[in-house]
This record gives structure tokens, sequence and C-alpha cells, in this order.
């Protein structure tokens, strides 16, 4: 395997019954870079994510993640990985101190220097007030700001984020993207879902789009352009005319138009 290659997926397919939730797709993620999976909910995008992390298993189709195979070496994987949802995953029954001293734990990290980056991580984040209070009783931008924390404390070599942003105020936004820029300048891999076009086209390199289980459409956006033959367009009508939804848009806004104008 390419050792600058830390993702690789060949032909993966996951159903549910007859729903096919990711049916056959195929991409690579390299070191330092940001990879978009952008999609419409039900898109696969989750879906996806949870088989790069073991929790599914594929119907057919193949994963490396490091060399690594999820169905087998899970524990190796995620000892390199970090990983972020989009409702957090985290022990509401903790404080952010007790939780991150946990996982210093079972991590393995000095207890001290792990401590005192998560305080600074708090303090860029604005939430150092809540340190030694109940995740439970924090809101749930503020569950977030613990839980991407939690994932970035083991300096992982692969960032897998699942809607990372998700209830995230615009000061936190912009702190969570200077985050992930430094990790890529240090050599480490970003997987970066997400359904809002203006976060995909400012913070991804590559973009595979999704559709309905299928990726329709991948590369930078000079690529999608191109592929969507659409030179000049921004990442939304790329989108839109890739996935099949240009013109029934089109329609839309004519009626809403006509609607809403009296009928002129």
């Amino acid at each position: 395997m390419n050792d600058n290659i830390v993702i690789s997926v060949s032909e993966l397919k996951k159903f549910f019954g007859d729903v096919k939730a990711v049916n056959g797709i195929s991409f690579n993620v390299k070191k330092g870079e940001v990879f978009g999976l952008l999609g419409p909910n039900g898109a696969g995008k989750t879906t996806t994510i949870k088989l790069l992390l073991g929790l599914l298993e594929p119907n057919e189709g193949t994963i490396k993640i490091m060399d690594l195979n999820p169905e087998i070496d899970e524990v190796q994987i995620k000892s390199r990985t970090g990983y972020v949802s989009e409702e957090p995953l985290i022990f509401k029954s903790l404080t952010p101190k007790d939780l991150f001293n946990f996982i210093a734990s079972i991590r393995k990290l000095n207890a001290e220097e792990t401590s005192k980056r998560a305080q600074e991580y708090m303090e860029s984040l604005g939430a150092l007030e809540y340190y030694e209070q109940l995740v439970a009783t924090l809101s749930h931008g503020n569950k977030q700001k613990i839980q991407i924390i939690s994932s970035i404390l083991h300096d992982p070599e692969l960032l897998i984020l699942d809607e990372p942003l998700s209830g995230l105020d615009a000061k936190s936004v912009k702190v969570v993207k200077e985050i992930i820029d430094i990790h890529i300048e240090n050599g480490g891999a970003v997987l970066f879902s997400t359904h809002i076009m203006e976060i995909a086209e400012d913070l991804c390199d590559r973009i595979a789009i999704l559709n309905q289980g299928k990726i329709v459409g991948i590369g930078s956006m000079d690529d999608l352009r191109q592929q969507a033959d659409h030179l000049g367009a921004n990442l939304e009508d790329v989108f839109l005319r890739l996935t099949e939804q240009d013109v029934s848009v089109n329609e839309i806004v004519k009626k809403l138009r006509k609607s809403f104008s009296g009928g002129n």
C-alpha cells in the first residue's frame, strides 16, 4: 500500500434489507489532506463512516485504514484515529476534567500534560468554565466541543469527523477549522462528512459527492466542475447538477416566484 494513503476503500457495499445504504463506492484519503464526504441526509455518509470504524460489517468490498483492516485490527485503528460523531458520544455522568483524565489513562498518555493540553483547548473554544461541570448539564454545542477535544488529545494520525461543527457558534467553528489546519500541517489526514456546501467548499481539498449510496462525483472543485460540465460554478450548483436535482430545483423556484409575485 502507498505510504501516503491513509484510507483506501474499494467497491464498498452495505445493505439493510432492500435499502442500499452504500452501493459500491471507492475512494482514497491521503496524508496532509481534508477529504470531504458530501451528500444529503440519507446519502450513505454516516454508514460509510461506521464501516470505516468497524462498527458495521460490509456486505462487499474492502477497507484499509493505515494498512489495517477495521474488522480485524479495530483496536489498533482506534489508537491511531480520532472520531467525532454528529451527536456527542461521551460519558454524560462525568465532568470534562474526569473524561480527559479517563482518556489519558486508557490511552496511556501523560496525565499532567494531557490535563494542561485539554484545558488549553477548552479555553480556546470558550468552554473552560465548564471544565468541572457534569457533561449532562452542558448545551449541545459545548458537548460537541468536549467531544472534539477528546478526539485529538492523543495526536491521532487520522481524524474522522461526522458533522463536527453541529451546534457550534461562529467563533468555535473558526477555532475548530484552525485545529484541523494544524493537524494537516503536521502530516495528519482528515475525513470530513457534511451536508453543508459552504463548509465542504471552504475546508476540503477533495470531495466525494454521495447520492443514494453511490459516489456521483469525486475530486477537487475543478475536477467536480468538469464532471458536472459546469465550469465556474460554486459547489452548490455542481452538487445539484451531479445529483440530478438542478432541473427540479429550478422548477420549484419558478413556481415559488409565480406564487409569491401574484402570478406575474
